[in-house]
């Protein structure tokens, strides 16, 4: 039972990173594992796993972000866009996949609560912890 939840947590993160490439002026999407990262960063999971498509920046401006239906959120902006307050309960929500997006369509934004899960196998508190200290991360990237 083990060996499936990693076979289906890497199926899962196979299908939702992406890295894009330039390749004769066409952009081309390589697929590829998310690795796993420490719980304690909240820096070191958006590199790695949000970067891709909202920047290093979190301005929505990452390589693969020209690859998707709609372009990814300027993460940064979210305090401004909530009347100054983040929110910090909807991002949470957002990460564990119960809000659904409707710019990702068919959810291209990967749901990363069941794939921390996986990651964490199934210690729901360091699920939390991820989620607690990416959602910090982004909090402390809001424009002033």
């Amino acid at each position: 039972m083990g060996m499936r939840y990693f076979a289906g947590l890497v199926t899962l993160v196979l299908a939702s990173m992406t890295v894009v490439t330039a390749q004769e002026a066409k952009t081309r999407v390589k697929h590829e594992a998310a690795p796993l990262t420490s719980p304690a960063s909240g820096k070191e999971m958006f590199l790695s796993y949000c970067a891709s498509c909202h920047g290093k920046d979190a301005k929505g401006d990452g390589p693969a972000a020209t690859s998707l239906k709609a372009l990814p959120a300027d993460l940064t902006t979210l305090a401004k866009r909530n009347g100054g307050k983040y929110p910090s309960d909807k991002v949470t929500s957002i990460l564990r996949g119960q809000t659904n997006l409707v710019p990702h369509g068919d959810q291209e934004m990967p749901v990363w609560g069941p794939v921390f899960w996986r990651m964490s196998q199934g210690h729901e508190e360091l699920v939390q912890q991820r989620i607690a200290n990416l959602n910090r991360y982004i909090e402390s990237l809001q424009v002033k």
